[in-house]
């Protein structure tokens, strides 16, 4: 299962918790449930947003193949997609 990053506004906490792709947590009190903390002093319908977060760094060797293609222009694609067929 995915991990994601919530921030609440109310109290400036980053908390990340795993849970599946659709769904999402709206609440501090949601958020506390799902990642098993007290809310604290904080109201549990104050509302928290998902951060933007980077995924984790996949290393050829971690392949199946123990390959990656190459882009042979040795540089990022435009868009994000190779052009490599």
């Amino acid at each position: 299962m995915p991990t994601y990053d919530y921030r609440c506004d109310a109290n400036g906490r980053v908390v990340e918790v795993s849970h599946r792709m659709s769904e999402k947590l709206a609440t501090w009190g949601e958020l506390c449930d799902r990642a098993n903390l007290d809310c604290g002093d904080t109201p549990p319908e104050a509302p928290v947003q998902r951060l933007a977060t980077g995924g984790n760094v996949i290393a050829s060797n971690s392949l199946g193949s123990g390959t990656a293609p190459a882009c042979s222009t040795g540089g990022c694609c435009a868009g994000g997609v190779c052009g490599l067929n």
